[in-house]
């Protein structure tokens, strides 16, 4: 496991098999996952995307990264930037989640600030897409905060969704959240 970044509340590092358990109980929530792709996942999918963060940490040095709460040293969920197809064309698209007692905490915007900027001062990406579901407001707001703002209706996996787009050049750190970040 690698520390990437750190932010006020969270250490953010890769994920490990060791996280399995602690994750299963997150993405296992009918109402964390209601606007994932994916849908519920069991301890069998967990793993699977773990294995899957696994590989695109080896392949392309990003991927999702466990949010771990500094104060309980708990995994609180997980975020990050990987390889995602969007109408034929391979993305950076940010993703997180975060188990249900964590919400409306601002954690998933401290994260986000912290993956954003390792993404574009460290990993130097040109940009990064959010693809949210219109009906998902928390996450609207997130990427609103994180300066994603103009955005096409794309259909994603047979759902309607909103593709935000983020460049490097309009991308700066916000003031507010203290990050610090190594490569992973």
């Amino acid at each position: 496991m690698v520390q990437t970044c750190e932010t006020e509340r969270l250490l953010i590092r890769t994920l490990s098999l060791d996280d399995v358990p602690e994750l299963t109980t997150i993405l296992s929530d009918p109402e964390v996952m209601k606007y994932s792709i994916r849908g519920v996942c069991d301890e069998a999918a967990t793993q699977q995307f773990i294995e899957w963060c696994l590989k695109s940490y080896a392949s392309h040095s990003i991927g999702p990264l466990a949010l771990v709460e500094k104060g309980s040293g708990k995994l609180v969920g997980f975020c990050g930037v990987g390889t995602e197809e969007v109408n034929g064309v391979e993305e950076i698209g940010l993703g997180y989640r975060l188990a249900k007692q964590y919400w409306s905490k601002g954690l998933a915007s401290e994260a986000v600030q912290a993956v954003l900027n390792d993404a574009f001062s460290q990993k130097q990406l040109s940009s990064v897409v959010a693809i949210i579901e219109p009906e998902n407001i928390a996450s609207l707001k997130v990427a609103a905060k994180a300066g994603f703002s103009t955005f096409n209706i794309h259909d994603f996996h047979g759902r309607p969704v909103r593709l935000y787009r983020l460049t490097s050049q309009q991308w700066s750190t916000p003031q507010n959240y203290a990050v610090s970040a190594a490569s992973i």
